[in-house]
Parts: structure tokens; sequence; C-alpha cells
């Protein structure tokens, strides 16, 4: 989807004009991928615009960076501060949240430490990002033959830049084939995730995730729908997937801050199930969008109001 400018972009400290907020071509970022991002979105409700799970989303950029050795210079309170910020300058009522930590200029060469850590948030108006009949009608994956790293590789918990790389690969291998996402498999060949979101399996009333363990990003959107489900009453286990449990599937969906909660129709031109939507993936899509749209009790406190 193309970017919408938006009036502001906070920049190391201080809301800029849109395009005034650049980096230099020798940026370490631009050839190194040396960058730790986050994704989260903003709800409209009743009570006004909702940031869903910021201070989560913001503690995971911090831990991203520390991984790769790379001290944000802002605390959790006032980056958390910043996003409400820019959301209130832009007039932002429902979208997405896109903070960025990265190395500036300063040095050519793979050694980041010597170069300035910078910070910049956007924001942008975005929709279903499978598309808005994904919700209900699901989408077409497939198995790409591009794996997930292995974790003696690179840090699969990092929200990096560089990182997705891979994702791109397995992104543009799917749509060159026909399908709207690939699933990835990871070094020893069981599930892992899609290029941008985790992945869930329903089988006989039971619902399985790919554990950590399995080069996955600890998603937070998928802890929410973890949680919900056990509300639910719906038993949820964290557990290696081989490959062809996506084949005898009752149902599968993805999580994720941008697919929200999609449901995955075929897998490899298999149908998954009936072939559309099935209720274990509408009853996490209720709920979820019960709380994000301020329509049911939000218990967890995940709601945080650009407001107050």
């Amino acid at each position: 989807m193309a970017i919408q400018p938006m009036e502001f972009i906070w920049f190391n400290g201080k809301l800029v004009p849109w395009n005034e907020a650049r980096i230099h071509v020798m940026a370490h970022v631009v050839h190194y991928g040396s960058s730790f991002f986050e994704g989260i979105r903003c709800y409209e409700t009743p009570r006004g615009p909702a940031i869903f799970r910021l201070t989560p989303h913001m503690r995971r950029l911090i831990d991203s960076a520390r991984i790769y050795r790379t001290v944000a210079p802002y605390t959790l309170e006032q980056l958390v501060a910043a996003v409400k910020e820019t959301v209130q300058a832009n007039r932002l009522r429902s979208g997405y949240i896109r903070p960025v930590v990265y190395r500036g200029y300063g040095e050519i060469g793979v050694n980041p430490q010597n170069n300035p850590v910078e910070v910049a948030i956007a924001t942008i108006e975005w929709g279903r990002y499978l598309g808005a009949e994904a919700m209900e009608q699901g989408v077409d994956v497939c198995v790409a033959s591009w794996h997930r790293f292995a974790p003696n590789t690179l840090p699969a918990l990092s929200k990096a830049g560089g990182n997705y790389l891979n994702s791109q690969l397995i992104k543009m291998e799917a749509l060159a084939n026909g399908y709207a996402e690939g699933i990835a498999l990871d070094h020893q060949g069981q599930v892992s995730e899609g290029s941008g979101e985790n992945l869930f399996l329903v089988r006989d009333g039971v619902v399985y995730t790919p554990p950590v363990a399995s080069s996955i990003l600890s998603g937070i959107t998928r802890d929410t729908v973890i949680t919900l489900l056990d509300e639910l009453g719906v038993p949820v286990r964290q557990e290696a997937i081989p490959r062809e449990m996506l084949y005898i599937a009752d149902e599968l969906f993805f999580t994720g801050t941008a697919a929200e909660v999609t449901p995955i129709r075929s897998v490899d031109r298999i149908p998954v199930g009936q072939g559309r939507r099935g209720p274990v993936t509408a009853a996490v899509q209720a709920a979820f969008f019960g709380v994000v749209q301020g329509e049911r009790e939000d218990r967890y406190g995940w709601l945080e109001y650009a407001a107050g």
C-alpha cells in the first residue's frame, strides 16, 4: 500500500514536518540493515484513539536493539510518550504506527558501534494488510522454499530490519506464484511463521502454535490471542508442528499487528477444513476486535489512549 504522508514525524526527540525527517545516504543503516522497528495499531474507539499494547511494543523495540548491542537513547517511558505525542499531532484516529531505532551517519564498516543511534516515529493510515475480504474469506498461502534462519545465525527474537530480508524473499516468492503469503519452515524443517505473521493451527478442538524455539518473532498479537483462546476455553499448545499438519488442519490463521487475525483457506492449493473461516478463528476475531475497538471490557489494560 502506498504511503500517504501525514503532517509530522517524531525525529530524534521532536516533531518535525514529514518531509524533513531524513537520513544521510551514507548512514550505517542503509548499508548494513542496522535498524530495529515496531508496528503498532491505533484503533478508533468510543473513548478516542486507542493504541494497542503500546508499552509492550516499545519494550520489545528496546530489547530488539539491545540484542544487537544497541542502546536506545530514550527510556521506555519517553518512547511511549513520544508515540502518543505523534498520534495526537497527526490527529490519527485509526491507523498504523512505525517506530524505528537505527544506526545513523558516522563511519563506514560492519562495526556499528561508532555510529549514532537515532529514533523516528511515524504514523500512517493503513487498512487490512491482506485485504478487507480476507478477514472472512481467508487467504491462499504456500510453504516457502526459503527457511527461517537458524538460531545461531540471526536472532529471531529481535525485530531487526536486516532480519526482514528473509521475509522479503518469502513474500516475493509467494506473490510470484499466485499466493497472498508464504509460510516458512525453521532450520529443522518444522513450521515457523509467515513473512510477517505468527501462525495458529486448529485440529480437533485444540489450537497449536510454533514455540519461540522455531525461529519465530515472539508476537504481541500472538500473546494476545493465546490469552483470548484461554478465555474462550480453547486449549493451546506451543510445540513443534510438522509441515504435513498444515494439510490436515481444521483451521489455520495468521496473527500480527498488520494481519490482526486473518484466516487461511488453503495451503499449497489444499483447502484448509471447509476452505473458509472456521468457528475458532471467528470466535477469536470477535473477541479481538471487540477489545481493540472498545466494544467489550479491556480486562488486561491492552488499550493505551493517545490523549491520556
